[in-house]
């Protein structure tokens, strides 16, 4: 499973043509009930464990991995984004919160 933002940076280098895959060994020391549950989650799953263990290290680079991105693509060796901040459509943000709330405490099953 690839972390939404770490799918997008994929997609946009297999679509710019840049995304080249080389694959390494390595060795890592890890607890081995941890291991044996880790495998068992990959296969029930279907994705290869070597898969899930790239998948994981993508999300937890994400910030890192969005930077080179957005460095690669603008050509410089800084970036600014600019976004406006949203404006809620009606109402307090609080009052908003509270219907949402409200809505998922009706939901829930006891």
């Amino acid at each position: 499973m690839f972390g939404c933002l770490g799918s997008l940076l994929i997609a946009v280098r297999s679509m710019l043509g840049v995304y080249v895959v080389v694959r390494v060994k390595v060795s890592i020391y890890v607890d081995r009930d941890v291991w044996e549950r880790f495998r068992r989650y990959a296969l029930r799953r279907g994705i290869k464990v070597s898969e899930l263990l790239e998948d994981l290290m993508r999300d937890e680079m994400v910030e890192d991995l969005l930077d080179d991105e957005l460095l690669s693509l603008t050509g410089s060796e800084s970036y600014e984004a600019d976004f406006k901040p949203a404006e809620p459509r009606g109402g307090l943000v609080s009052e908003l919160v509270r219907v949402m709330r409200d809505e998922r405490a009706g939901n829930v099953s006891r």
